[in-house]
C-alpha cells in the first residue's frame, strides 16, 4: 500500500546541507495503523511530507498503491492529496467562520460532489465522530478535543485510502487524548483506513498495531504491537530492527 523504497532527503544546497532521510525504507501494508515515533529532527514528519507529495525525495522512490510518486505530476497529485490522503493535524486547522458541519463538508464541495451527496456523508462522519449534536457550532464554541474530533471527520469524509496524522493529541489534555486515540483506533478497525501517524507519545503510538522508531533518518526499531505481535511475557514482539546511524 504504502512504500518508501531506498528514500534520502536532503534540505539545502550549499556549505552545510541537512540530510534529514537517508536510505529510508519502509513498507506499510493496507488497512494497518502504524505510529512513527523519534526524535525531534529525527525525519518524521518529512516522511508524511513526501507521501502526501508536498516535497519530493532527493532519492529513492515513494509508492502510494500502483502509484510511483516520482512520476506523478503536481496536478495529480494535487487530486490524490484531495481524494485518498485524509490530513489530521495538531493544531486543528478548522476554518473559524465555518462550522462544525461546513468545514467537513469543504473538502468534498472543493472536489465537486452534489450538495445531497455531501450532506449524507458528512451526518455519517459526524455521527462516527459523536458530534452530530454539534454540527452548528463554529470552532470557538468547541473544546479543543471536540475541535480535533471534527478534524478527524473531515479527513475522513471523502474516504480516503490513507489518513496522515501529524501529532494528532499535541495540543490535548491526557483525557481528550485518549478518546481522540480511541477514535482513530475504531476508524482504522471499522473503515480499514490506513493510518500513518508521526507522535513523541509512547502511549499514543501504542494505539497503533506497528511502531516504527526514526533515529538520524533511518529505521532504529520495527516493533509489531498488535494483539497478535505480542509475546509470550505480554510485551511487544520485535518485527524487525534496522541500523542505527
Amino acid at each position: 500500500m504504502i512504500r518508501f523504497a531506498g528514500v534520502s532527503k536532503t534540505f539545502g544546497d550549499g556549505a552545510a546541507p541537512v540530510r534529514v532521510l537517508r536510505d529510508f525504507s519502509l513498507e506499510v501494508p493496507a488497512g494497518q495503523f502504524c505510529s512513527i515515533m523519534g526524535p525531534s529532527g529525527a525525519g518524521k514528519s518529512t516522511i508524511l511530507h513526501l507521501l502526501a507529495g508536498l516535497a519530493r525525495p532527493t532519492s529513492g522512490e515513494i509508492f502510494l498503491g500502483d502509484r510511483r510518486l516520482s512520476t506523478t505530476t503536481e496536478l495529480e497529485l494535487a487530486r490524490m492529496r484531495r481524494r485518498e490522503i485524509g490530513f489530521i493535524f495538531q493544531f486543528f486547522h478548522l476554518l473559524p467562520y465555518l462550522d462544525a458541519e461546513e468545514n467537513v463538508a469543504l473538502p468534498l464541495l472543493l472536489d465537486g460532489h452534489s450538495a445531497r451527496e455531501t450532506a449524507e456523508r458528512v451526518e455519517e462522519c459526524l455521527t462516527l465522530v459523536e458530534l452530530l449534536h454539534r454540527r452548528h457550532h463554529k470552532p470557538s464554541q468547541l473544546s479543543g478535543g471536540e475541535m480535533q474530533r471534527v478534524a478527524i471527520a473531515r479527513a475522513l469524509v471523502a474516504n480516503p485510502r490513507v489518513i496522515l496524522a501529524d501529532e494528532p493529541t499535541g495540543n490535548l489534555d491526557s483525557g481528550a487524548t485518549h478518546a481522540i486515540m480511541r477514535l482513530l483506533r475504531r476508524s482504522n478497525e471499522t473503515l480499514r483506513v490506513t493510518i500513518l501517524m508521526v507522535t513523541h507519545d509512547p502511549v499514543c503510538a501504542s494505539y497503533g498495531g506497528r511502531i516504527v522508531r526514526i533515529v538520524d533518518g533511518q529505521i532504529a526499531e520495527d516493533l509489531d504491537v498488535s494483539d497478535e505481535g505480542m509475546d509470550e511475557a505480554g510485551g511487544p514482539a520485535i518485527a524487525g530492527r534496522g541500523s542505527r546511524a
